[in-house]
């Protein structure tokens, strides 16, 4: 399919790049739909109380966490701060 290594590397990257943003949409469709059934359930069973609120909340974390993972380029472990750690301990390896 692909001949050049250097067009290969680029093409599983690019292939990985999707799979992470496709798992992104998949997680946030998820959530959109439970908790849309949650606060149905809430709304009939204890109206009084929005406790599916609590659960969208703590979810809501987790879905910026794994958003902020996928899109922000240079996060706290990108690809870059990897690499760079990478390099840093195999000098510290070579002294």
């Amino acid at each position: 399919m692909v001949d050049e290594p250097y067009e290969k590397d680029a093409y599983i990257r690019a292939k990985r790049r999707v799979e992470e943003v496709r798992g992104f949409y998949s997680h946030l469709i998820s959530y959109i739909v439970v908790n849309a059934f949650l606060a149905i359930i809430n709304f009939f069973t204890t109206p009084g109380f929005w406790w599916f609120l609590f659960i969208s909340f703590f979810w809501g974390i987790g879905l910026v966490a794994h958003g902020s993972s996928v899109f922000m380029k240079r996060g706290i472990f990108s690809k870059e701060w990897e690499d760079k750690k990478i390099k840093e301990y195999m000098e510290k390896e070579k002294e």
